[in-house]
This record gives C-alpha cells, sequence and structure tokens, in this order.
C-alpha cells in the first residue's frame, strides 16, 4: 500500500509540475495563453488527489478541512485553466493570467504549510 500511496503522490507532483511550468513559460514567453499541459496536469492533479483523500480517509488521518480547501482551489484551477483551453484562445485576460498564477501559489502554499 505505501508504493502505491507514493505512486500517487508522485503523480500528484508531476501534475503541479505540469501546471506550474506550464504557466511559468507563458510567463516568461509573454504570450499569457494556457496551454493543454496545463489542462492534463490539473485533471492528473485533481483525480490523484481524490484518490490520495480516500486513502487518507481510509488510514483515519485526513485533515478534512486543509483538504476540502484544496480540492476546492484545485477546481477553481481547472475550471480557469479549461475554459481558455477548450475555446482555444491565443491569449487570456492579464488579470486571469496573474488570479490563475497566484492561485497556483496559494494552492501549494496550503499544502505546504498548512499541517
Amino acid at each position: 500500500m505505501d508504493l502505491v500511496h507514493l505512486a500517487l503522490r508522485y503523480l500528484h507532483l508531476l501534475g503541479f509540475a505540469a501546471v506550474f511550468g506550464g504557466w511559468l513559460v507563458s510567463w516568461l514567453s509573454r504570450k499569457f495563453n494556457f496551454n493543454t499541459a496545463m489542462l492534463y496536469g490539473i485533471a492528473v492533479q485533481l483525480a490523484t488527489g481524490i484518490v490520495l483523500y480516500g486513502l487518507a480517509s481510509a488510514d483515519g488521518d485526513a485533515n478534512h478541512a486543509k483538504l476540502g480547501v484544496k480540492f476546492l482551489l484545485a477546481l477553481l484551477l481547472g475550471v480557469m485553466i479549461a475554459i481558455p483551453v477548450w475555446k482555444k484562445r491565443e491569449k487570456v485576460a492579464d488579470g486571469h493570467f496573474w488570479a490563475t498564477g497566484a492561485l497556483i501559489a496559494v494552492t501549494a502554499g496550503v499544502a505546504v504549510f498548512w499541517q
């Protein structure tokens, strides 16, 4: 079971890397758009996060408040990323782009600092 848990956590981190890396590349290239790597990354994060929550609940050591906040933030990020990608927008509004970046940082902060 530990191997499954570690593999899911690894996939969860790869999803974060895809979301943050896609945002960072878009910022550094000054294109301010979202790509399919970000969409797949947030989908992987949501899927693995739900499974990890189930495993933590089964063990009895789940922080339900923290995990609920993380789920809502990830869901909001999913919507903020999916709509421009599905509509094939070349560029998103500056405020949308920066809000998405801030939400990525807040989500990572909640994961790291909220014990």
